[in-house]
């Protein structure tokens, strides 16, 4: 798959490159995406909710009313989960949400992930650039002249630019990223893919087969 290289500007800059079909052009694996976009979430889970149980609850044990005769559910003390305040049963406790994934799945979700970008049209190559200062006003013309106004984006760079992420930091549909970041929520998460010149590179070969 060739694709034409844009400078900053938006113009075309005559040069075309080659997209590496083991990587961009495969049939995509929706149950790999589903696998990966899962731990990505699970991962980010704090998983620090806790309820406080019977035991846990601070009451006088005695028993309120009488086992039997009174119509209702049984219930001794205060903090019996049959009582508004009581324990709650089998209440939420904290707990790690993570999970291992092998490494294959993930490269082919990322492939699936990256194939599904390409076929809908929705990657840009852009050649490499940097920004002398964080300004928020000339990211926003750069997003303006790569005709992505209101559309959420997803730049990547070869490696970390502080400057350039700084400009796009406080833009809701702009997220700037490095290749090592890269993984498939956020590229799924896109409307639009932007690539440089020098990612493409580093990302076949972090995917190849």
């Amino acid at each position: 798959m060739k694709l034409s290289v844009l400078n900053k500007k938006g113009e075309d800059t005559g040069r075309t490159v080659t997209l590496n079909d083991a990587v961009f052009g495969i049939e995509p694996n929706d149950h790999a995406i589903y696998l990966d976009v899962k731990q990505h979430l699970a991962n980010k889970r704090q998983g620090t909710h806790k309820a406080k149980e019977r035991s846990e609850i601070t009451g006088s044990t005695r028993k309120l009313i009488r086992q039997k005769g009174g119509g209702g559910a049984r219930r001794g003390d205060i903090k019996s989960p049959v009582l508004v305040g009581g324990g709650r049963v089998f209440g939420p406790k904290p707990r790690d949400y993570s999970f291992k994934l092998n490494k294959k799945v993930k490269v082919l979700a990322r492939k699936s992930a990256l194939s599904y970008k390409a076929k809908e049209n929705a990657i840009t190559i852009i050649e490499d650039f940097a920004m002398e200062a964080p300004k928020t006003k000339d990211f926003v013309t750069f997003v303006k002249d790569m005709k992505l106004d209101g559309k959420k984006m997803l730049l990547v760079l070869p490696e970390n630019n502080k400057f350039v992420y700084l400009s796009a930091r406080n833009l809701k549909s702009a997220n700037v990223v490095t290749v090592s970041e890269l993984n498939t929520y956020k590229v799924l998460d896109a409307a639009n893919l932007l690539l440089t010149e020098s990612s493409i590179a580093i990302i076949e070969e972090n995917l190849k087969a």
